[in-house]
Formats: structure tokens, C-alpha cells, sequence
């Protein structure tokens, strides 16, 4: 494993990597004993999965535009609980290929006298750019975030940039004309390209829109995937739900080991890819339901149905009480929870252990070096038992 050891001139502001600075292994076990001192009490926690590159993981980078005082367009990020920018012109975690075209469009904005939107005001155009990256297939999208579908010479603007950079497959505009602290609306435009990227997890493709959920480090989250399938213990003839499931990530990759995978999300884009990326790799097994995880389990439960195993990955606030009263309706036999933060998922699993369920694994996977957040997956299981006499496939 290699260290970045110099302090990033911007952390202190942004309030993003709080570990810059550290070498690399210290920051390895001051996560560890955080995982610990918070889940300790539910099992032995396996040493956590550190990074063989912790530089330049990011494959989702997100600039705000802004203005200095001598009229200089610039990107940045927002400081720690404002929103003020902070100008950043390299970032020790985002990929590098993402941060040079951020600095291309600045740029580009100034020579196609873009005005940079100010959400006081509400006056101006350009918002943000998002760029994603495919970190297995090189592909690239460029996403610009306008207070109006009316982007100047946008034709002009476009094939400067793809000429500055090759390597970006797709631009779209994205109109975001309201006052919200979200980055993205949901009106998207192609301007050249297919709209999405496309990349690569344990040897399933996926396509990625710019509204859909994807793992922010490729590297990392092919280790956590391939560790929460382990923990669930597959042998070929389980139903499993993966609820939140996002673009199906995780389903696909489980359901070469399962007899069917049901995949549950709110997001509606996101459901619309993963429906597409079970057909393009060729997953007969798998389906997806736009909807509410909990309540379609409850309606699974009231109809006698069963589930041999929960996939759930909840944002960082975690899941609620609802969903875990859900699940315990259900009664599948394992739980792998898939959690981005130590704190809620402890939360959580007082509430499972309050139901009756123990704690079988529980493993830390450092997705996000030099921050303080951390990924875990815990393996639950139900010791009640599950009679299948009266409930049906």
C-alpha cells in the first residue's frame, strides 16, 4: 500500500478528508478501533480491507462553479456544513482525469461567457458538473448542471470540449431551475453521446446514468461485494432480496449463485438501469420492482411468501424501523447488511438484536481513504427458524 503523506491545502477548509496528512496505515487502524468501540459488543470485527491505492479513487467527482473577486470562474467544493465554496484545482482523492476537465470548463465558461449561478441571487447559468468515470472501461461522462435548458452554442461548447478531451463518451445538460440544496434535476439532455457510461464489477457490466447510485470506488466496492456475497452464504437455491438496490449492483452480481433475486428501489432511473443491466448481462434470474423495500416485503409476508436472504445497503442515515420491522415480518434466514456508516448501523443492529437476531460477521472495507467514513457489511442471521409449510415461493 502506498501513503500520500502531504497535507492536502484544502482540507482543513472543505472538511472532507480529515486524515490528510496521515500515512496511510495509521488511518487504517484509527478506523478500525472506530468500528470496534461501535460494534464490538455484537461480535469480533475482522480487520478492515484497506486499499492497495488510496489515491484518486473517486470515479464521481463534483464541481460547484463560482466566481472570485477578479472575475476568475473556478470549481470548488462546498465548505463543511455551509455553502460556501472552496476552490479546488486538484484534489488528492478524485480521479485525475475527472479534475482536468473540470478545469477545461472553467475554461470553456469563461470563453462562452457562461454565467456562473448564484443560489442567493438566483441569477446566472452554470451551476455544478458532475463526471463520472468508469474506472474499468475508461468511459467517461460529463454532466452540466444549468438553471436553464438554454445552454448558448451549446452545440460549439460541446465539441470543444470533446476535442480538449477525447476521452469523454458522453455530455449531458441537466436542468436544475429550482432553489434546492440538490445537485441534480430531473430534466437530463444529451448533447453527444448516449447519455451513460458503462462500467465494470465483479465481471458483471453496468450501465450508469447520471441520476443513478453507483459505488464511488470501483476497487473497494468489487472487496465489499465479493465479501457480503460470502457472508450470505449462497449455495444455488435461495430467493434473495436486495432492497435499496440501486442500479442492481449487488443482486447481479449475487444471482450467478442464487435461484432468484428480486431487486427493490425507490429511485425509479435507477430501476430503468438495472432492468437493463440484467439484460445486458444476460441474468435471467433477477427482477426489479419500483417501489417501497419495506412495504413490499410486508406484502410478500402477507401473502406467505418467503426470502432466504436480505440484501440491504441504506444511505449513510441508515435504515428505519419500519424496514426492520419488515424484515423481521418476513423472517428470511440471513440479513447482510451493507452500511457507510458505523454510527447508524449500530443503531440498527440494537433493533435486529432487540427482534431476536444475532450478529454472525461483521467486516470493516475502507472505501473512502483520508475521510473519516468507513464501509461494513454484517452477516445476521435468524435463529428462530422458518417453517415452510405454509409459505410459498
Amino acid at each position: 500500500m502506498k501513503s500520500f503523506d502531504s497535507t492536502c491545502p484544502y482540507a482543513k477548509k472543505c472538511g472532507g478528508c480529515i486524515y490528510q496528512g496521515k500515512p496511510y496505515e495509521e488511518q487504517l487502524k484509527i478506523k478500525q478501533k472506530t468500528v470496534s468501540s461501535l460494534l464490538g459488543k455484537f461480535g469480533k470485527v475482522a480487520p478492515i480491507l484497506g486499499a492497495e491505492n488510496p489515491d484518486h479513487y473517486r470515479n464521481k467527482v463534483h464541481g460547484i462553479f463560482g466566481r472570485d473577486k477578479k472575475g476568475v470562474i473556478y470549481t470548488g467544493i462546498y465548505e463543511e456544513k455551509s455553502h460556501r465554496i472552496v476552490p479546488v484545482e486538484d484534489c488528492a482523492i478524485e480521479d485525475e482525469r475527472a479534475t482536468a476537465i473540470l478545469k477545461t470548463l472553467c475554461v470553456l465558461a469563461k470563453q462562452f461567457k457562461y454565467q456562473v449561478y448564484y443560489e442567493d441571487k438566483e441569477t446566472g447559468l452554470i451551476r455544478h458538473a458532475l463526471i463520472r468515470v468508469g474506472r474499468k472501461t475508461g468511459e467517461i461522462m460529463v454532466v452540466l448542471v444549468t438553471a436553464s435548458p438554454i445552454l448558448p452554442s451549446k452545440n460549439n461548447f460541446t465539441k470543444e470540449l470533446c476535442r480538449r478531451h477525447p476521452e469523454i463518451t458522453t455530455v449531458v445538460l441537466n436542468v436544475n431551475d429550482k432553489r434546492t440544496s440538490m445537485v441534480l434535476g430531473d430534466r437530463n439532455i444529451v448533447l453527444c453521446g448516449k447519455g451513460y457510461i458503462e462500467d465494470e464489477l465483479c465481471g458483471r457490466r453496468f450501465r450508469i446514468s447520471p441520476n443513478s447510485f453507483y459505488q464511488i470506488n470501483a476497487e473497494q466496492t468489487e472487496r465489499l461485494y465479493q465479501k457480503a456475497i460470502e457472508f450470505a452464504g449462497l449455495t444455488g437455491k435461495e430467493r434473495v432480496i436486495d432492497a435499496y438496490c440501486g442500479i442492481g449492483t449487488i443482486g447481479s452480481c449475487a444471482a450467478a449463485n442464487a435461484a432468484e433475486v428480486l431487486g427493490v428501489e425507490l429511485n425509479g432511473d435507477a430501476v430503468k438501469d438495472a432492468i437493463i443491466n440484467a439484460k445486458l448481462n444476460q441474468i435471467k434470474n433477477i427482477r426489479f420492482w419500483n417501489e417501497d423495500a419495506g412495504k413490499y416485503m410486508m406484502r410478500m409476508a402477507a401473502e406467505k411468501q418467503k426470502a432466504d436472504v436480505v440484501f440491504m445497503d441504506p444511505p449513510r442515515s441508515g435504515s428505519t424501523p419500519e424496514f426492520i420491522e419488515s424484515v423481521n415480518t418476513l423472517k428470511p434466514q440471513k440479513v447482510v447488511y451493507v452500511s457507510c456508516d458505523p454510527t447508524t448501523l449500530a443503531r440498527d443492529l440494537e433493533l435486529f438484536a432487540s427482534k431476536g437476531w444475532k450478529v454472525k460477521q461483521i467486516q470493516p472495507v475502507d472505501m473512502f481513504p483520508y475521510t473519516k467514513h468507513v464501509e461494513t457489511v454484517v452477516c445476521l442471521s435468524n435463529k428462530r427458524g422458518i417453517s415452510d409449510d405454509n409459505r410459498k415461493r
